[in-house]
C-alpha cells in the first residue's frame, strides 16, 4: 500500500490526466478511454482501451529500465493509474520508423513495408493547432528547444529505445514498425523518456497474421481506418506481452 495521494489535475491530454500529488516530484497518470486521430479531428470513446495501454506501457517501461534506459516511470497505482516523476515535457515529438508506412508513404516515393535501414528518425514539433510539423535542421536551430547535446542524447536514446523494443516485440511475434517518443527534463535538466509506450503510439504488426494487410494490425491504425476491433486488438498486444515479465511492481 502506499499513502500517496491524489491532488488537482495538473494537466489534460488526449489520451491521458496528470494530478499532482502529496510527494514533491511525483505525480499521478490516469489512462483515458479517449481515441483520437487526425490531430483529435476523429475522436471515440472504447471502453477498456486506458487500462490497456496503462499496463502495456507499465511492462514496457519496466523492460526498458532492466535494460539501462531510464524513464519517469516510477510504480503502478490503482488500475488505470500510474506514478511517475515530474518532467517538463520537451515539444518535440521523436519519431522512428523501421518500416516504411502510414504518412511517411503518402509524403516520399517510398512502397509500403519497405524496410529502413539505420532506421529512419524524424523530429517532430508538438504543437497540435499547427499539426505537429515536420521540423528541418534549421527550424531546429531556430526554435531552439534542445541543445546540440540534448539533440543528440534524444537520438541516442530513442534508438537505444528501439533496439530493445524490436528484439522484446519480435520475440512475442510482433513488428514494431514505427512508433513515437516524447522526453521531459527533470528539475536540473536531466532528460528522461516520458508519456507512454502502446499500441497508441507505436506502429505493432502481428507477425502471425503477416499476409493479411489489415488482419495483422494491431494499434491504432485500427481506429484511423475504421477497421474495427480496436480494443481486442490492444488485448492481444497485452496478453503477449504480459509474457514478457512480472506483473508491474506497485509504487509505494
Amino acid at each position: 500500500m502506499t499513502n500517496l495521494e491524489i491532488g488537482a489535475l495538473l494537466h489534460e491530454g488526449k489520451a491521458k490526466k496528470v494530478f499532482r500529488t502529496n510527494r514533491e516530484g511525483v505525480v499521478a497518470v490516469q489512462f483515458k478511454d479517449d481515441a483520437t486521430a487526425f490531430n483529435a479531428q476523429k475522436k471515440a470513446q472504447l471502453g477498456g482501451k486506458g487500462l490497456l495501454n496503462w499496463e502495456i506501457s507499465a511492462r514496457l517501461f519496466e523492460a526498458l529500465e532492466t535494460r539501462g534506459v531510464c524513464s519517469h516511470y516510477l510504480g503502478c497505482l490503482e488500475p488505470g493509474w500510474m506514478a511517475v516523476q515530474e518532467v517538463k515535457i520537451v515539444p518535440l515529438e521523436v519519431v522512428l520508423r523501421n518500416l516504411a508506412a502510414g504518412s511517411l508513404c503518402k509524403q516520399m516515393p517510398i512502397a509500403p513495408d519497405t524496410p529502413l535501414e539505420p532506421p529512419l528518425l524524424d523530429l517532430y514539433y508538438k504543437d497540435d493547432q499547427l499539426g505537429d510539423p515536420l521540423l528541418t535542421e534549421a527550424r531546429l536551430e531556430l526554435l531552439r528547444l534542445v541543445s546540440p547535446g540534448e539533440r543528440l542524447q534524444l537520438e541516442t536514446l530513442s534508438r537505444q529505445v528501439n533496439a530493445v523494443l524490436q528484439g522484446l516485440l519480435a520475440a512475442i511475434e510482433i513488428t514494431l514498425v514505427d512508433f513515437k517518443l516524447e522526453f521531459g527534463r527533470k528539475p536540473g535538466g536531466t532528460m528522461l523518456l516520458a508519456d507512454e509506450i502502446s499500441p497508441d503510439t507505436c506502429r505493432l504488426w502481428d507477425q502471425r497474421a503477416i499476409a493479411e494487410k489489415e488482419g495483422r494490425i494491431l494499434d491504432k491504425d485500427r481506429f484511423r481506418r475504421d477497421l474495427g476491433g480496436v480494443v481486442e486488438a490492444y488485448g492481444e498486444v497485452l496478453k503477449r506481452v504480459q509474457g514478457l515479465g512480472p506483473t508491474p511492481r506497485h509504487y509505494r
